[in-house]
């Protein structure tokens, strides 16, 4: 079937199908969901266990050990990690890429509820969640009051909370930082011990007391009554006027042993906005939905809400992700559009207004096709979607470019319009589809890439390969109908075709002919700086993932194990007020017990702890500059810190990392850990760039520990849960049932001693019972003494390590850094049973760049395979692969000079230059095989054809690189690498190829196979 000829014989159906196809394309433009970033759901879960009162070896001993080998049973496991601190242990399981995340979650739930039983039953809480990108928050808001009790605030949050739950497209609204109502027992210690009456005798008398067992009916005669038992507390007094035990024939109430009231929890969270008091208002967004649709009608509710505060309280955002997806959108549509009017230009220049017109007119309707069938796939519109767009814009008009201009030379030679549009269109037919398989071929490797790089990547060459399909079904189709209709009979020869004509003959031949003359001299040069381009590579160095293009950044606040929430709370006021005296630093939401609600995707929240406080910054419309240099001024004043170690962290792209910089210490005697992680602490403090070291176990926690006497306890019958939960109730408090008040609301009922007084001795009058009823102080069965102890326990594939972590200065090298850190530790002389691992963005980037290097391999074969099929032949696909080696000099050059690594992005870039540069070489090999099929002797069918394809040869490669130019100008730390290496590529491989490529004709195909020449019909 000879599609151009069935397109223009039946050019009414080809033109309500490209109607067809744009309608659907613009439906899907207004429709398709919006976000900033992909919404990737890898496969991994989180298992979350508080347990207050639990040091970190008790947590490992009692709960997670457990847990992980239960866990460790499932199939498909690619990291396990455990974070076990004071009360907290979470566990990170996270599955290999293609596992299906639901079941991988069922999996894990399932095997948590198993174990369940096993673990101790006073557990406060036990969660699973299943990780996924849209945990991340879209706005947080922050209720601001210095004087409002924090019950009004909660009451204002949680109204604010139930109208925004109603919003479609919310998955989840929470309130933070408001500490939790409840129903205290403070319990006298000293009365409890004068009267000999253990705690577990109160504990049981309350929840006793609380429970509504139902009673059954009653027949009476024709009737049936339910009977009510005593059922739940109805006020605080019936709670107090519990009995507990009878002392000398008289009740002991509850009230007799302390006060019962209504009480806050112990903060576990503070926050401030600004340095005011503030409780924050978070939502995250369902899959698939269109973030300012949501955000619309969200800002209408925060508009009506704001109008009935009270005059003490204001609302005030911290984030809008809305704001950040807009800008990010519009300087990619920017970019779009500004590629656009410069390849049009390009164009018009060469071609003038109606040939312009036919080229120009494949943009707007391969990018809106493209669009629609993107969203087809169940990709939406965000910066991976949108700079493909932009990467594609240039190559999708080199097909328009070589069939038009083609068809102009047809209609030069005297053939008709129609003619001239059908045998031009024929005749590059072939060339134009294996030029575009091989672009598209170099990049569905990477749709294939099986990691989490790749599934956050993948709607950048999905959106990439159906733009160019599209491009190539307008060229066959569209392009020939355009040009029989709008191209002129005569065509005219512009001023800049005349230049370019006149440079062919006067410059371009005479290097063509120098070049075929001293063949030897030209591929020893080409061989020659191709070397010396690879001995640049160290120069330009290797990266993974740049920093974001955000003014806003974090600072972490981590002081010693053990310090109190006033304590952390105390520091992070100084940081505050210095970051108030910077007129550039617009807003800050401060975290203390915690981290900010997570609202970057690879920024993932911290489990409270009393030593650790974050604080969020935003610096408005400021310069990255700007940006980079308060940071490092933060830096320097923070370090004059010595209660905290303090941290500035920058927003990174890509897969979350711990840390730029990251070695795991594997063993298991947490002293001996400690020991080799000061020693590695050092090797990192010697390497010149690093900051933000981090050593968990640098400092430790000091405990008071009870030192129960086992072999009295169990000759007096005393369980020891028993003397547990009674130190656990005087300690921590220790919630034993739950009271509903008049309106509906619950509240945990805790019995506590009074820990605003709480001495040592108070520990030691606790009393328990022994059996027959005798009560035993405390003192009696155990002792008292301070030790220190680890204030956090790390599991890595269910071994004990430490993670020494560090972030690197601009200007330095991770890579080299971490090879610096690596040959330290090889030299160092370690205990037998420990050994180091390579974490933090070293791991990822061997990952990542180990599957593109897999997606580079299978790209060239397809390619290979593709011009096989097109040349018939094993000699000349070689011949076109010269043009890769040649764009791999220009990539590497144009880094070195813009200042660039070589990142995940500029890989990105020169896998897809794979595909692009051998076009060229394919236009050039396949014109000089048809010229010697017409019985040209070879130098002349190799001259001929470079000099008419010079044409083709330098627009297609001009207008890629037109397209690809506000991209590098404008696109960020991110994009701006990927588009210097193909635009630097393309530029070397054009000049290069032109001269390269007709020699290595020359010299391996001096006799022609028919086979190869024979013309292939589309």
């Amino acid at each position: 079937m000879n599609i151009p000829k069935s397109a223009l014989e039946n050019h009414q159906f080809t033109i309500v199908m490209v109607v067809m196809l744009v309608a659907a394309g613009l439906v899907s433009f207004f429709t398709m969901p919006r976000s900033e970033d992909p919404q990737v759901s890898p496969a991994g879960s989180s298992v979350i266990v508080v347990y207050p009162g639990a040091d970190p070896e008790d947590m490992e001993t009692l709960i997670v050990d457990p847990l992980e080998e239960a866990i460790n049973e499932l199939e498909d496991i690619k990291k396990f990690d455990s974070i076990i601190r004071d009360g907290l242990a979470v566990l990170q399981i996270e599955f290999h890429s293609g596992s299906d995340p639901e079941k991988k979650y069922t999996d894990v739930v399932q095997k948590v509820n198993r174990t369940q039983p096993d673990l101790p039953k006073d557990i406060l809480s036990l969660e699973t969640l299943k990780w996924s990108i849209t945990n991340v928050n879209i706005f947080q808001y922050a209720l601001v009051s210095d004087s409002l009790a924090y019950t009004e605030l909660e009451a204002l949050a949680e109204n604010l909370k139930t109208k925004i739950s109603r919003v479609a497209g919310i998955s989840r609204v929470k309130t933070w930082a408001y500490p939790e109502q409840q129903v205290r027992i403070e319990l006298d210690l000293e009365k409890l011990a004068r009267l000999q009456v253990p705690v577990g005798l109160v504990q049981q008398a309350v929840s006793s007391s609380n429970l509504n067992i139902p009673g059954g009916t009653l027949d009476i005669g024709p009737r049936k009554l339910n009977i009510r038992t005593s059922g739940f507390y109805k006020s605080l007094e019936e709670i107090g006027n519990t009995v507990v035990l009878y002392r000398g024939g008289r009740p002991v109430y509850v009230r007799d042993l302390g006060q019962v009231r209504f009480d806050y929890a112990d903060p576990k969270h503070i926050a401030r906005f600004n340095g005011q008091r503030a409780v924050f208002i978070s939502a995250r967004q369902k899959e698939a939905t269109n973030i300012f649709d949501i955000m619309g009608e969200v800002n209408k509710i925060r508009a009506e809400f704001s109008s009935t505060l009270p005059a003490r309280a204001k609302l005030e955002t911290v984030f809008d992700q809305s704001k950040s997806v807009a800008s990010r959108l519009n300087v990619f549509f920017s970019n779009l559009f500004q590629g656009m009017l410069l390849v049009g230009f390009l164009i018009f220049l060469v071609y003038g207004f109606r040939a312009s017109l036919v080229i120009a007119a494949v943009i707007p309707i391969a990018v809106i096709i493209g669009i629609g069938m993107t969203d087809l796939s169940g990709y939406g519109l965000e910066q991976m979607s949108i700079a493909a767009l932009v990467i594609a814009l240039g190559m999708l008009v080199d097909n328009a470019i070589v069939v038009t201009e083609n068809i102009v030379r047809f209609m030069k030679m005297g053939y008709s319009k129609a003619e001239a549009a059908h045998r031009a269109t024929n005749q590059v037919a072939w060339p134009v589809v294996s030029s575009t398989l091989t672009t598209v071929f170099a990049f569905i490797p990477m749709i294939l890439m099986q990691n989490i790089t790749g599934d956050f990547i993948r709607s950048m060459p999905v959106t990439v390969v159906y733009t160019l399909m599209a491009s190539l079904l307008m060229a066959l189709t569209f392009t020939p109908y355009l040009a029989s209709r709008l191209l002129k009979d005569v065509p005219k020869v512009g001023r800049t075709e005349r230049v370019l004509e006149k440079f062919v003959v006067t410059v371009y031949r005479r290097r063509l002919d120098f070049a075929l003359r001293h063949r030897g001299l030209v591929l020893i040069t080409s061989l020659v700086i191709f070397m010396g381009s690879l001995g640049l590579f160290g120069v330009v160095g290797v990266s993974f993932f740049p920093k974001a293009d955000k003014a806003q950044f974090m600072i972490n606040i981590e002081m010693p194990q053990g310090v109190s929430l006033d304590e952390t709370d105390a520091v992070t006021r100084k940081v505050e007020t210095i970051l108030q005296a910077q007129p550039d630093i617009k807003k800050f939401a401060s975290n203390v017990g915690r981290s900010n609600p997570q609202i970057y995707y690879n920024v993932i929240e911290r489990n409270p702890t009393s030593n650790f406080s974050q604080i969020y910054v935003d610096m408005g419309e400021t310069g990255l500059p700007e940006i980079a240099r308060r940071v490092e001024d933060l830096r320097q004043r923070f370090a004059a810190f010595p209660e905290a170690h303090i941290e500035v962290k920058e927003f990174e792209q890509g897969p979350p990392v711990v840390a730029p910089v990251a070695i795991k210490i594997l063993g298991d005697n947490l002293e001996t850990l400690r020991r080799i992680a000061a020693d590695v602490e050092k090797i990192y403090q010697e390497k010149d760039g690093l900051i933000n070291i981090g050593n968990p176990l640098r400092t430790s926690a000091l405990d008071l520990q009870i030192k129960i006497n086992r072999e009295k306890a169990g000759r007096l019958n005393i369980p020891l849960v028993e003397i547990d939960r009674a130190v656990r109730m005087a300690a921590a408090g220790l919630t034993v049932t739950s009271f509903r008040d008049e309106e509906g609301k619950d509240y945990e009922v805790v019995i506590s001693g009074d820990k605003r007084e709480l001495k040592v001795q108070d520990l030691k009058n606790i009393y328990v019972t022994a059996g027959g009823g005798v009560q035993i102080p405390l003192e009696q069965l155990a002792s008292l003494e301070l030790k220190q102890a680890p204030g956090e326990i790390n599991h890595f594939k269910l071994q004990r390590n430490v993670t020494l972590t560090a972030d690197v200065r601009p200007g330095y090298s991770i890579d080299r850094l971490t090879k610096a850190i690596i040959a330290d530790l090889e030299a160092y002389n370690w205990p037998e049973g420990y050994q180091y691992y390579v974490s933090g963005e070293l791991e990822s980037r061997e990952e990542s760049f180990g599957g593109l290097g897999q997606a580079v391999i299978v790209a060239m074969l397809a390619i290979f395979g593709i011009l096989v099929l097109q040349f018939r032949s094993f000699l000349q696909p070689f011949i076109v692969f010269a043009a890769i080696p040649l764009a791999v000099v220009g990539s590497i050059l144009a880094l070195l000079i813009t200042g660039y690594s070589f990142s995940f992005t500029a890989f990105i870039g020169l896998t897809a230059l794979v595909g692009i540069v051998v076009n060229n070489s394919i236009i050039l090999v396949d014109y000089t095989n048809v010229l010697r099929l017409e019985g040209k002797d070879t130098i002349t069918a190799v001259k001929e054809a470079a000099e008419t394809r010079f044409m083709p040869i330098f627009l297609t490669t001009t207008t890629t690189i037109g397209g690809l130019l506000p991209l590098a100008l404008g696109g960020g730390t991110l994009w701006a690498p990927m588009s210097w290496t193909i635009i630097g590529g393309l530029g070397a491989s054009m000049v290069l190829t032109l001269l390269v490529v007709p020699v290595l004709y020359q010299v391996f195909t001096p006799k022609l196979i028919p086979e190869s020449g024979e013309q292939n019909h589309v």
